[in-house]
């Protein structure tokens, strides 16, 4: 048998590497969509990814909490953080940067409640089990978002989003991970309660704040300081978390609103805070998507400075329009504006008649195959996550067959692809097989369409995409000259695809706002009250022409109190030179 970590040959009856030690009898958990599969098994059952011998390596974070002489609190026996490959080169790499690094994250605490009680009430090797499959359970919901296992406190563990991966979204992470977990845990406890006649409840806390990252050697262990109680508040929430549900502090509630429905529980004394803390439930996900649609609900301030930009958009429209489709990127760093052109655009387009078909990259989707692509394909379709399956399978195919009828063959594909499987049809199985046919529907899809309309397909963030669906991508790419679709795209510099060589592609690159431009949106924003006069100049010289940072700026005086009033009406309390104004867009 070979070992899944090592490689080592060892016997076949052998139940652990003689080379690493690790269990050959556990199961590998798939990276992208979190099911554990057998070791040895080549592709995932949940999602079909290529499950390569270093899928994952079993690697220790930090010594568990109340880890002594082997043994844990609660009688738990100690375990291993189970590290993805993909997480482990991310964190290797990124080391040297982070070592002493201060790092906004969020912290979170997961516990099983009343675990002695529950111990008492199955025999030590079965409680072993329940708590192993547990610990499986958490290690992929937190693996899934890009956390990072801290540390395992015997019926429970701390985890971080932010670092050692840093990551603007960590509060979004934390809070996305705590969904699934609930929903994944609830499975369990329902199937524990059939099986052992046990009442299994999980209780989350999750706190943003500041962290110092240690010392992160070759194997992955590290160590991590908090400042202050960013730590301690997690745990506390942790600790006053009714069971099955997730509180959150007013750090990470601040962070999380508008993405996330909150419950607001109201102030709470605890123990060792001088101030009582506002405290909320983690209810559901939200109607707001991306960092445009929280603007988008503040309300938007004034579109300037972008007209040249705006024009070239539209001549690649009208090519498109005339059948000379083509690929648009829209490059630029965080803040700059790209998604918010691209938004104008596609309302120009919408008021031209010219059908806009929209799908979105999130920072945490990177690790959950074809989340845009999926998006994009129900926008086309009219269908809705909620739909019933047979009424999804309706829309399909009479959305489908009106292009061609030839999409007929391929049918039973998209109804699996868009979770709407035919119970009559049996598919291939095959992960090769299965891809080709999927490129092959979704070259067809772009040329049955552009017969019938001119349209616009917009892809936001490209640079947050997974690779299940940048290889589509690829696909629409090169299929789109020819046609009368244009393929509009954002990302960030880093972003690089081997199509962008095409003729058919032409790179937009945008420039931070000019300095009439910034004093053109803050007059809007500030409004015309003599006190802000002063305002403008320090906003300008601080933000650099980054319209998000100008925004964030005013947001967080308004915040504070410094600007009292409502957008486009504000007045300042107190004196411009006494304002404690960030000097980042992170701060």
């Amino acid at each position: 048998m070979r070992c899944p970590r090592c490689d080592q040959i060892n016997p076949e009856d052998a139940v652990f590497c003689g080379s690493c030690g690790i269990s050959l009898a556990q199961e590998l958990t798939c990276s992208s969509c979190g099911r554990a599969n057998p070791t040895g098994q080549k592709f995932c059952h949940g999602c079909g990814l290529a499950l390569a011998p270093s899928t994952g390596i079993a690697s220790p974070i930090a010594e568990p909490v109340g880890h002594t002489n082997g043994g844990t609190r609660d009688g738990a026996v100690p375990r291993l953080p189970y590290t993805p490959k993909h997480l482990a080169d991310k964190i290797l790499q990124s080391r040297s940067a982070l070592e002493g690094e201060r790092k906004q994250v969020t912290v979170l605490f997961a516990d099983v409640k009343g675990s002695l009680e529950l111990a008492e009430q199955v025999d030590a090797e079965r409680w072993h089990g329940i708590l192993d499959r547990f610990f499986q359970i958490l290690a992929a919901g937190v693996h899934r978002f890009e956390g990072t296992i801290n540390q395992y406190t015997g019926d429970g563990i701390m985890a971080l989003f932010g670092a050692p991966i840093a990551h603007e979204d960590h509060a979004q992470r934390a809070c996305f991970a705590s969904l699934w977990l609930r929903d994944e845990l609830r499975r369990y406890a329902d199937e524990l309660r059939r099986t052992a006649g046990l009442s299994f409840s999980v209780r989350i806390g999750l706190n943003s704040g500041e962290v110092v990252v240690g010392k992160i050697g070759d194997d992955l262990r590290m160590d991590y300081t908090a400042q202050g109680l960013t730590v301690g508040l997690a745990q506390r929430m942790e600790q006053l978390a009714a069971a099955d549900s997730t509180y959150l502090t007013h750090n990470t509630a601040r962070l999380a609103e508008g993405y996330f429905e909150l419950r607001d529980l109201g102030e709470f004394d605890l123990k060792g805070v001088s101030e009582p803390l506002g405290v909320f439930e983690l209810e559901r996900a939200g109607s707001l998507k991306t960092r445009l649609d929280l603007s988008r609900a503040r309300g938007f301030s004034r579109f300037v400075g972008r007209a040249d930009e705006l024009s070239a958009l539209e001549a690649a429209l009208q090519r498109a329009r005339a059948g000379d489709g083509g690929v648009i990127g829209v490059v630029a760093d965080a803040g700059v504006g790209k998604s918010r052109l691209c938004m104008e655009f596609a309302e120009l387009c919408r008021a031209k008649d010219v059908a806009v078909y929209e799908a979105h990259c999130p920072a945490h989707g990177k690790s959950i195959p074809l989340l845009p692509i999926l998006e994009l394909l129900r926008s086309s379709l009219g269908i809705s996550e909620g739909d019933a399956d047979q009424f999804v399978r309706e829309k399909i195919a009479g959305r489908l067959l009106l292009y061609d009828r030839t999409f007929d063959e391929l049918l039973p594909l998209v109804f699996d692809f868009l979770g709407a499987p035919d119970p009559e049809q049996r598919l291939d199985n095959d992960p090769a097989s299965r891809q080709r046919q999927l490129f092959a529907f979704f070259r067809r899809w772009i040329q049955a369409r552009s017969q019938r309309e001119p349209a616009v397909i917009y892809i936001d963030d490209v640079h947050w995409i997974d690779d299940g669906s940048d290889a589509i991508l690829a696909q629409l790419a090169e299929t789109v000259p020819a046609t009368r679709t244009l393929l509009l795209l954002n990302f960030r510099p880093e972003y690089d695809a081997d199509w962008m060589g095409m003729p058919s592609y032409q790179q937009l690159p945008i420039r931070p706002l000019s300095r009439q431009a910034m004093e053109e949106m803050l007059a809007q924003l500030l409004g015309p009250d003599l006190s802000t006069a002063l305002l403008p100049a320090l906003i300008t010289e601080r933000s650099a022409g980054n319209p998000f940072f100008i925004e964030e700026i005013v947001q967080s005086l308004v915040e504070t109190g410094s600007l009292v009033g409502e957008h486009g009406a504000y007045r300042l309390e107190g004196s411009v030179e006494r304002l404690q104004v960030p000097a980042t867009v992170q701060a």
